[in-house]
């Protein structure tokens, strides 16, 4: 039996990941209480049980056994019991925004502010969290995109190291993404918006990539750009990073940083064991 518990921050995407299970055939059951958690386990490990993928997810409503979940995870694994811990996590802004987008409040924030239950809830969920065999950061994450991640670990059960990579084109004019982990500037090349053929066209379009393209500065700057990010991502695995922002930058956002991030996505996408997310920031603005 595969058996996965799911846990991590409140407004992280637990209830959207249990969904995703569902559909991949997990049979789906959350909010246990976690000193029924070991009971549960027997129950599911039981011989003639017919069901052979099972998920459960966790709480942190439950404060106060929850506490003790660390304890507990390491006395199933003292009894056999094998499962696998996914935990998803998110930023403090994004979820103070979808707390406020939601018009719910906190489950720890006992009359206080959300910002507080987020507090109070990293301490409850930190010793969890190392445990985890899986995490996945929401915060720049649609749906699909998550779907994407999930369908890695638990469908294709390809090798999964924790780290998100989002390559990010945007324009200075609309100002540098504020989680950028590493900006590069792509305006030391020739710019299309002053051709009339390739103004209205962006990075998208093919007749902008080869132009782009076309500058032997730019086939140097991808070279130098992914050698250089395929030296950082085992580095930042060791060191435990889960997410790492790449942004490309242009004037307007439009033809050269998006011509750049495509290039740059294709040469690392399907080549190691991080997710990886493509974003055009300003091309529509």
């Amino acid at each position: 039996m595969r058996f996965v518990i799911i846990t991590g921050m409140s407004g992280g995407g637990k209830s959207t990941a249990m969904k995703m299970l569902e559909d991949m055939g997990f049979y789906c059951v959350d909010n246990l209480p976690v000193p029924l958690l070991e009971q549960f386990v027997n129950l599911m490990s039981m011989p003639g049980n017919e069901i052979g993928k099972v998920a459960l997810g966790l709480d942190v409503r439950t404060d106060q056994s929850f506490l003790g979940i660390s304890k507990t995870l390491d006395h199933l694994k003292e009894l056999g019991h094998g499962f696998e811990l996914l935990f998803l996590d998110s930023a403090d802004p994004i979820l103070v925004k979808r707390y406020k987008e939601t018009r719910r409040m906190h489950p720890l924030s006992a009359g206080g502010t959300i910002e507080e239950g987020i507090l109070k809830e990293r301490k409850v969920l930190s010793e969890v969290k190392k445990k985890a065999n899986y995490i996945i950061d929401t915060t720049n994450l649609l749906t699909r995109q998550l779907r994407t991640e999930m369908e890695r670990i638990f469908v294709k059960e390809e090798e999964y190291n924790n780290l998100m990579i989002h390559i990010r084109s945007f324009g200075f004019k609309h100002g540098i993404p504020s989680d950028a982990d590493l900006v590069f500037d792509v305006r030391f090349l020739p710019n299309p918006f002053y051709l009339d053929d390739l103004r209205m066209k962006t990075g998208n379009d093919k007749e902008v990539q080869d132009y782009v393209m076309s500058f032997q500065e730019a086939g140097q700057f991808l070279e130098k750009l992914t050698d250089m990010v395929e030296f950082l991502i085992p580095n930042y695995v060791k060191e435990g990073k889960y997410q790492l922002v790449i942004g490309i930058g242009c004037t307007g956002g439009k033809h050269r940083s998006v011509t750049l991030a495509n290039a740059l996505y294709d040469r690392l996408n399907n080549k190691g064991t991080y997710g990886l997310v493509l974003n055009h920031r300003d091309v529509s603005m």
